[in-house]
């Protein structure tokens, strides 16, 4: 059985970019691992030469170190697997479960070194040899351990790895460890030999520390916990969107280098689907800007608002049922609101059927503005297909574009009626034509001149089915068209 390709990780970045940043992420990896390998020989060799249970506890600590940066190192290469049918989120979550692993040897080490340095201290006869290869072999840890620090906190957050954060975090632990260690070995060396007893005492407490970080960190992520302040700045950054009437729910998930979100906005309802869809891709686009780790799944809600007009919410309830509605009026009569309009169906419907249409939306109305509304609608055939057309001959455009004119200059208004066009159809004649008003005529003026131009044309001509005019500005007449983008 045949199966859909699987998606790529949510929020991944583009390939040439998220190789590099796996590339990175997986040498420093390796690296840290032969170096974890290197520093734990020579610690060894150093304690089992001094005696000394501070360097043997760095040794060990570096010994859990090759275990944890191994599986660092597995993790990576793991979460780095695409989503499929299993994982749809992609294998993230790997990194902090190795950084959780991680965290059990941590405890475990610092409780071994807990227990022996008690028993040392308690015990006191313990000899400590503080030899300068041991102090150059510490002092040497503290460089290496430094320098793998930052390298892996600038990997750990340019690519937003858990697991390579973790590294970063212990190795600092390990720092001030081998600083504890030094001071040990300088107080036996001064005659105090329990003093190494009390820095591996420290250094299990530091190793502790370390751990309960490491471990915090990682719950955090397994658990699904957002970055600390990051709901509130998407959650402004969004509000902000032109559009966005409010935010109803925001939820953040990290999952790995990503932070994946569901953001659910309202909007108006009397937006065209087209709108809405920009308004989401704004509001995911603007947190992705400011957020780039964050990949927003964007849903809206429509709602309605307080400046809706009467219009607009017959207009609606008209559109969501796909009944195409014109000629809408609204009155205001003894209190109670009176609505009318015409409502276009199939020519070729039953009246039957178009009485239900017209009833159905009429209910609807009612529903949403009231049930004392009066609701009257006319119902007007409606020509379903495309017309089959052509240009109708030059003796019967020459005439009608002469009675037109006579027509206009009879009525005194409209002016320079020009581009006219005829069309003969088998339901009869379509005329368009072009006039000039008064630019400073209202649209209702406006359209009383062309309507009462039209309606002396139709009765010249009974064979003309549709007139359509359209009126512009005389300053414009002689202008080239506009598009939208020139407003």
């Amino acid at each position: 059985m045949s199966h859909p390709p699987s998606p790529a990780a949510p929020g991944s970045a583009p390939g040439g970019d998220r190789g590099d940043a796996q590339a990175r992420k997986e040498r420093v990896a390796l690296v840290s691992i032969f170096i974890s390998l290197g520093m734990a020989c020579l610690k060894l060799a150093a304690g089992v030469v001094s005696g000394s249970l501070a360097v043997m506890s760095e040794a060990g600590n570096n010994f859990g170190d090759v275990v944890t940066t191994t599986l660092t190192y597995f993790a990576i290469r793991v979460s780095n697997k695409p989503a499929d049918d299993d994982h749809p989120y992609g294998h993230g979550k790997v990194e902090p479960l190795a950084a959780l692993i991680e965290t059990g040897f941590l405890f475990a080490l610092a409780a071994f070194i807990l227990i022996e340095a008690t028993r040392r201290f308690l015990a006191g006869d313990v000899e400590v040899e503080a030899s300068p290869l041991v102090f150059a072999v510490l002092f040497g840890s503290i460089a290496v351990d430094s320098w793998r620090w930052r390298v892996l906190s600038r990997v750990a957050r340019d690519t937003g790895s858990e697991a390579l954060a973790a590294d970063a975090l212990n190795f600092s632990s390990d720092i001030v460890a081998s600083s504890l260690a030094i001071l040990g070995l300088a107080a036996a060396r001064f005659g105090y030999p329990q003093g190494d007893a009390v820095a591996a005492l420290c250094v299990a407490g530091f190793i502790g520390v370390a751990g309960f970080n490491i471990g915090r960190r990682t719950v955090s992520a397994l658990t699904d916990a957002a970055p600390h302040g990051l709901t509130e700045k998407v959650w402004r950054v969004a509000a902000e969107v032109q559009g966005v009437i409010r935010i109803d729910s925001l939820r953040l998930r990290p999952a790995g280098a990503e932070v994946l979100g569901e953001l659910e906005i309202a909007v108006p309802r009397t937006l065209a689907q087209e709108h809405v869809a920009t308004i989401k891709a704004r509001a995911a686009g603007a947190v992705r800007a400011a957020h780039p780790e964050v990949s927003l799944t964007v849903g809206a809600r429509p709602v309605a608002l307080d400046s809706e007009t009467i219009l607009e919410r017959i207009l609606l309830i008209a559109a969501k049922r796909r009944v195409p509605i014109h000629h809408v009026t609204a009155q205001e009569i003894a209190g109670h609101a009176s609505v009318s309009f015409d409502l276009e169906v199939d020519g070729r419907m039953s009246l039957g059927d178009a009485h239900e249409i017209a009833s159905i939306l009429e209910a609807e109305i009612r529903r949403e503005l009231g049930a004392n509304v009066e609701v009257e609608s006319h119902i007007e055939p409606l020509e379903p297909r495309q017309l089959p057309g052509a240009d109708a001959p030059a003796e019967t455009l020459t005439r009608i574009e002469q009675t037109l004119g006579w027509i206009a200059r009879e009525l005194g208004a409209p002016s320079n009626v020009h581009d006219v066009r005829v069309r003969e159809t088998p339901a009869g004649l379509f005329v368009n034509y072009h006039c000039c008003v008064d630019p400073e005529l209202s649209v209702d003026a406006a359209h009383e001149q062309v309507d009462a131009l039209e309606r002396k044309a139709r009765a010249a001509f009974p064979q003309i089915m549709r007139i359509v005019g359209h009126a512009e500005p005389e300053s414009l007449a002689h202008e080239p068209p506009r598009t939208l983008a020139d407003l």
